[in-house]
């Protein structure tokens, strides 16, 4: 028999279910990327009023021993050390403030540290310290008190530099991806890898801070027991906007988008990229499906670059269509940030404000995405040469290369992108393709080699990826080889296998 429908769901009274102290477990399995993590925790600094914030990586000759983010803000007294610490402990936020869950300092830092150690001054209060061990807080949330000694022996060690009378440190031991093999150099190729993408990172996502006179991020690596300092530089803005010409000189132009459940309406600050630019404010964000669309800030912060929010599809014509969005105080049910603030989700009221969106002549929204397209359609139009669409590149070639390939050719929609990888194969045979699934298998044994002895990475031997794809991306792009094409794979495939054999010998001499 068919009820009526029950609009409120009765209840009887609630009873108290406290987590399970699995729960940070979770809380440190949220996929938080390095970067990612690190930018929460200067967050923080900003968020205390910091004026100098230093990213000390430490080493112990050639192993890396710890990893510091340490500030000269407010700092803490014992009582908010706490509340820090709680998970989800800071219920308030100022407007103003980077902040808004009360989880990222201890999910950014658990997702990639067995321990951290956080110790605070303030100008009135005694030198303070709290610590979660990964094993304590799974056993029940234990938090450990850290000896108060110590706690200022770590100050000390970072007076005036860039503590004077207050400040914090936050400190990861155990750091899961720290290299645990491969001696020095292998630790130096990962600083320098890790450094220079956590640099420009936090240049992106922290550029309007950055360019203001009072605050600066430095990053530095230096040997405990030596007092060795191997690096020691400052970050700098990289602004996805700052363009040295504009691309069309109708831009940039300000839309407003009205939003009725907001107090007032979006403003869309659209640009438009020159072509061609090779500069790291246009390149440094990822590809060119990646860079374009929207640029949200929240409180000078930039929580999303790129992407356009389930407005439209994103496609190489519309690659120097960049726009820049101030998050409202207020966002309402409009927006939402996700926890790692590496993200903004839309409701669909922003996208139908999108479509009635005008400047104050009354030119839509609709035509900048015109503009910018025609923009790109016009400077490939000038160089003379039609390119032909080509199958994409994906996994195995580094990012970079992917960003200029894409940049170069452009791609055949819908297509699964080519992925290039290491495997197992005959010695008689360099590389093996697989139509069904977009891949070349370039031979694992002659892997070491071509690196010159070197660990591999997931993309590595940059060089050799990007000449095989472009060597054999047609072959991807046909139904069959015919004839003289299986003639010059055989071909390819001799000379190949002939040369990675001589670097195979060079590099036993040189082990010899």
């Amino acid at each position: 028999m068919m009820t009526s429908w029950q609009f409120e769901v009765p209840t009887t009274g609630s009873k108290h279910l406290p987590p399970d102290a699995r729960y940070m477990e979770a809380l440190s399995s949220q996929g938080y990327g390095f970067e990612v993590a690190i930018a929460d925790l200067v967050d923080n600094s900003i968020d205390a009023g910091a004026k100098d914030v230093l990213i000390h990586f430490l080493r112990d000759g050639e192993q890396l021993v710890s990893l510091l983010v340490v500030d000269d803000g407010r700092g803490m007294d014992e009582e908010a050390l706490d509340v820090a610490m709680t998970i989800g402990g800071r219920q308030s936020y100022d407007l103003k403030s980077l902040g808004m869950f009360g989880t990222g300092l201890k999910s950014a830092s658990l997702s990639h540290a067995d321990a951290v150690t956080v110790v605070s001054t303030t100008k009135r209060t005694r030198t303070a310290g709290r610590r979660w061990l990964m094993e304590h807080a799974k056993a029940g949330f234990q938090c450990d008190i850290v000896e108060s000694d110590f706690a200022q022996t770590l100050i000390d060690r970072y007076y005036d530099k860039p503590i004077t009378w207050q400040g914090t440190i936050v400190r990861w031991d155990g750091v899961k991806d720290f290299p645990k093999h491969g001696g020095s150099s292998q630790t130096d190729r990962y600083l320098h890898r890790t450094i220079n993408k956590l640099g420009l990172h936090l240049g992106l996502y922290l550029h309007r801070f950055l360019a203001r006179a009072d605050f600066n991020i430095t990053i530095a690596v230096e040997d405990v027991l030596t007092g060795t300092v191997y690096l020691d530089f400052g970050v700098e803005p990289l602004d996805p906007f700052a363009y040295p010409v504009t691309g069309s000189a109708d831009y940039p132009r300000q839309f407003h988008a009205p939003i009725r459940s907001l107090a007032s309406d979006i403003v869309l600050n659209a640009h438009v990229w020159a072509p061609k630019s090779n500069t790291d404010e246009y390149r440094a964000v990822g590809s060119v499906i990646d860079r374009q669309g929207f640029y949200f800030y929240r409180n000078d912060r930039l929580v999303q670059a790129g992407g356009w929010n389930n407005y439209r599809q994103p496609e190489q014509h519309l690659s120097l269509a960049r726009v820049a969005i101030d998050l409202p105080p207020n966002l309402s049910d409009v927006f939402r940030l996700t926890v790692k603030k590496s993200g903004v989700d839309t409701s669909p009221e922003f996208t139908a404000a999108l479509d009635e969106a005008t400047d104050t002549s009354g030119i839509k929204f609709s035509q900048f995405l015109s503009d910018a397209d025609s923009v790109y359609r016009e400077a490939r139009r000038r160089v003379g040469v039609t390119r032909k669409a080509v199958i994409g590149p994906g996994e195995g070639i580094a990012p970079e290369v992917r960003a200029a390939i894409e940049e170069e050719l452009p791609l055949l929609p819908n297509e699964d992108s080519i992925t290039i990888c290491w495997k197992k194969l005959s010695n008689e045979i360099f590389f093996h393709i697989d139509r069904e699934q977009r891949t070349i298998a370039l031979n694992q044994y002659y892997r070491r080699a071509i690196l010159g002895g070197r660990d591999g990475s997931p993309d590595d031997a940059p060089l050799l990826k990007s000449l095989m794809y472009l060597l054999l991306r047609e072959v991807f792009e046909k139904e069959y080889s015919g004839r003289r094409e299986k003639d010059n794979l055989q071909l390819w495939q001799s000379i190949l296998v002939a040369a990675a054999r001589s670097e195979l010998d060079r590099v036993t001499d040189d082990d010899s």
